[in-house]
């Protein structure tokens, strides 16, 4: 494992009785990255991550996380924060009171005043964690993790369940402890959340990895350049086929979406259209981005596989 790697994995194997929910996968991810594990649900994501956490044992292969073995949990934990997917704190404690528990845990504990000034919780600390709002608590799970001052933070589904303003607020807070030097190891089904935060990705389906890079090399290595999506009830795909510069068409009823390479690729679909008297509505061009690799590298949306 090189100098400036911090997590390792080599053939990881998951199987429950018959079934397979990780399949020989292998993995590096390196100091100070942003690196997420992206799919739907049933793609292996939990028990990826639970094994590189330690709670969960592996079938098969080997995993190195800064130079530890996480079967021996009681030496990972000085060095790695844990939130958990379905945290659970107990019902009638209150902030401060579970923040003082977490630092009993650890030999050099964060300050956790300063963590919860961070997060926006000071006004908190004397609520009970069962009045705190969605938002609230994944703060309250975070800043549990960061007690531990851990080199390495493990966040999984993070902002599951929250509004929209509250995963804005929490990207960016993931983005300030990435900045201060923390890697992150994240779990998302969440395209967007994984565009807009990652270093790299990871791509998992059925418990296999389908490609992993920057979204600048999935993007490039699924040889999308251009997407453009209109409506129409007056043609089919067979027809549109003929058009300069088309890859794929994906088709939803009314609506295609037409992916292609070219500079004029937008000005030869609208020339394509008028010239066959093709009624459209509702044109648009877009760059492609997660959602459409994983799209050409599986054949249907995310969502779809949820």
């Amino acid at each position: 494992m090189s100098e400036n790697t911090v997590i390792s994995v080599n053939g990881l194997t998951v199987k429950y009785k018959d079934f397979i929910a990780v399949n020989n996968i292998s993995f590096e991810v390196k100091k100070g990255e942003i690196f997420g594990v992206i799919g739907p649900n049933g793609a292996g994501k939990t028990s990826t991550i639970e094994c590189l956490e330690g709670l969960r044992k592996q079938s098969a292969g080997e995993i190195d996380v800064l130079g530890i073995n996480p079967a021996d949990r009681r030496k990972l934990y000085e060095h790695i924060g844990v939130q958990l997917q379905e945290a659970s704190f107990p019902s009638d404690i209150k902030v401060d009171e579970l923040c003082r528990m977490y630092t009993s845990f650890y030999k050099n504990p964060a300050d956790y005043h300063a963590l919860l000034e961070q997060f926006e919780l000071t006004d908190k600390k004397k609520a009970y964690v069962k009045k705190l709002s969605g938002g609230q608590k994944q703060k309250v799970s975070i800043v549990a993790a960061l007690i531990a001052n851990p080199q390495i933070l493990f966040l999984d589904e993070l902002t599951t369940g929250l509004d929209p303003q509250a995963r804005i607020s929490m990207w960016e807070l993931i983005k300030s402890l990435r900045n201060a030097g923390k890697t992150i190891f994240m779990t998302t089904h969440f395209m967007d959340e994984a565009e807009y935060l990652c270093d790299r990705v990871c791509m998992m389906v059925k418990g296999e990895i389908a490609a992993i890079g920057t979204v600048k090399e999935l993007v490039a290595g699924a040889d999308l350049s251009q997407k453009i999506s209109f409506s129409s009830k007056h043609t089919d795909k067979e027809a549109l086929q003929a058009i300069n510069g088309v890859t794929q068409i994906m088709q939803n009823d009314d609506i295609f979406e037409l992916y292609g390479n070219g500079i004029n690729f937008q000005r030869d679909v609208v020339s394509y259209l008028m010239e066959h008297t093709i009624e459209f509505n509702d044109l648009s061009s877009t760059k492609p981005g997660l959602e459409d690799v994983f799209l050409k590298l599986t054949g249907y949306r995310l969502e779809e596989t949820a």
